[in-house]
C-alpha cells in the first residue's frame, strides 16, 4: 500500500530524515514517523475507521482532530478511551479499536422486564 503522507510541500519545509516508528493498529503492523499523533499515523497508512459506535456499529473515524469531539477514541496498550488526535505516536505501540458492544438486554424485552429490572437495582 502506497503511503497518504505528504513529503513534498510548496511551502512547508518536512524533514525526510524523521525516525520511524512501529506500531500496531488492529493486529496488523504498520509505520509511522517521529512527531505523528496515533491518528496522523493511521491517516497516512489509509485508515479511515478508528473504532465503532458502541451501540450502532457505525464506523467511526478522525472528525475534529484537536481532542474536542472524543469520536477518535482507541484502546493503547490495553487503556481504553484514548484520544488518537492528541495522542503521540511511540516506538511498539499497541492499538485497538474499539468495537460494537452487545446489547445490554435480549431482544424481545417487555416493558415489565425493563422496570424489574431497575427496581432490582435500587434495592441494592
Amino acid at each position: 500500500m502506497t503511503s497518504l503522507r505528504i513529503t513534498k510541500h510548496p511551502i512547508l519545509k518536512l524533514n525526510s530524515k524523521k525516525q520511524i516508528l512501529h506500531f500496531t493498529f488492529d493486529n496488523q503492523k504498520f509505520t509511522g514517523v517521529e512527531g505523528d499523533t496515533i491518528a496522523s499515523a493511521l491517516l497516512a497508512n489509509g485508515i479511515l475507521t478508528l473504532r465503532r459506535h458502541e451501540e450502532s456499529g457505525s464506523p467511526r473515524g478522525v472528525y475534529c482532530n484537536i481532542g474536542h469531539c472524543f469520536e477518535c477514541r482507541v484502546i493503547v496498550d490495553g487503556m481504553e478511551g484514548v484520544r488518537a488526535c492528541l495522542t503521540p505516536l511511540r516506538e511498539g505501540m499497541d492499538v485497538q479499536s474499539g468495537q460494537k458492544l452487545p446489547k445490554p438486554f435480549k431482544t424481545g424485552i417487555t416493558e415489565q422486564e425493563f422496570r424489574d429490572y431497575f427496581r432490582a437495582g435500587e434495592s441494592q
